[in-house]
């Protein structure tokens, strides 16, 4: 007889629940975030059990991993996509995790992607440059400002990396604007460095540098999108066509339709944010550096919105990538904007 559990994690503790094939709850109880704990609650259905969902938003590493280590079929749980369930007066953790497992038994149960761990904090680490990258330009734009209001000049972005310290220093007549300015041009020096340091890291720890080569054919695309699409995507085998690839980058458009009528949207963030990001950074650069694209791009603008049509080349680009990276070839822009 095969069993199904379910566990509700949560930032301090975890929710586990078992049931077996007729729906029947064996198990349910409360265990704080303990790997050893968990595992000796599922000893006892370890050969019965058909699989483990693990719902969480963020700290399911640990327990994911953990699971599998010891020979558990883990299925991470999509939270976005969960049914509601109806007809209960009173739901918590308990009738959650129930329901969780009642879904894996039903085979209802939509699954998240599990990233591999050999590259998982690789991709971590470059989320982390996004971070730092929006800090330093909080940093610039602050000390622009402050030097437009001292001194009526406007100090363009290729200006501040050119400028010492001394120089700038020259550039504030008050000492108090003078120090405030200078902390925070130490603090921005200081994260180009680290970002700096970090992206030559990131070049040295990809697994498929061949990958990233074939992607920077695609013009608009360097080594920063290049390497986030890359990290971002993952195994491309895991999209069953180019049309999922594509939503998963938010490149799909969302809307109920019923009867011919517009009756509302489904989730418009549902996919990847930064691969949405990626693509429509390097569509701006396709434009503008790209003649053929740039020619599809006006003629889809005399008909549609500006916007509408930059996504259109996004989306296009987004299509492109996965078929270079699926048969590890280079861009052909006759095959993407013939």
């Amino acid at each position: 007889m095969s069993l199904y559990a379910a566990i509700d994690l949560h930032s301090t503790n975890s929710v586990l629940a078992v049931m077996d094939q007729a729906g029947k709850p064996l198990l349910q109880c409360r265990r704080p975030n303990e790997l050893s704990v968990l595992l000796s609650d599922l000893a006892p259905f370890h050969d019965e059990l058909a699989g483990i969902a693990v719902e969480s938003t963020y700290n399911w590493y640990w327990l994911v991993d953990g699971l599998m280590d010891r020979g558990y079929d883990v299925r991470l749980v999509n939270t976005a996509a969960i049914p509601q369930y109806a007809g209960l007066k009173h739901g918590n953790d308990h009738t959650d995790a129930l329901h969780l497992a009642q879904l894996m038994r039903l085979g209802l149960l939509p699954e998240g992607y599990i990233y591999p761990r050999e590259q998982r904090a690789t991709r971590d680490l470059w989320r982390r440059r996004f971070a730092l990258v929006r800090q330093a330009v909080r940093l610039m734009l602050s000390i622009q400002s402050s030097v437009s209001r001292a001194t009526g000049r406007v100090l363009s972005g290729n200006g501040l990396k050119q400028i010492t310290g001394p120089q700038l220093e020259a550039l504030l007549p008050d000492a108090t604007t003078r120090y405030g300015v200078l902390v925070q041009f130490k603090l921005w020096l200081a994260l180009q460095e680290q970002i700096a340091a970090l992206e030559h890291w990131i070049q040295h720890d990809l697994a498929r540098p061949d990958l990233l080569a074939h992607l920077q054919s695609v013009p608009g695309i360097g080594p920063i999108l290049g390497t986030t699409i890359l990290l971002e995507t993952g195994d491309v085998e895991r999209f069953a066509s180019v049309g999922d690839y594509a939503s998963y980058c938010r490149m799909v458009e969302s809307v109920r339709l019923s009867n011919g009528k517009v009756k509302g949207h489904g989730n418009r963030k549902c996919g990847n944010r930064y691969l949405c990001w990626a693509y429509m950074e390097a569509a701006n650069f396709a434009i503008r550096h790209h003649a053929a694209i740039h020619r599809w791009y006006e003629r889809k603008r005399a008909k549609k919105h500006r916007v509408v049509a930059l996504k259109a080349v996004a989306h296009k680009l987004a299509r492109a990538c996965f078929h270079m990276l699926h048969e590890g070839t280079a861009f052909d822009v006759r095959r993407a904007f013939g």
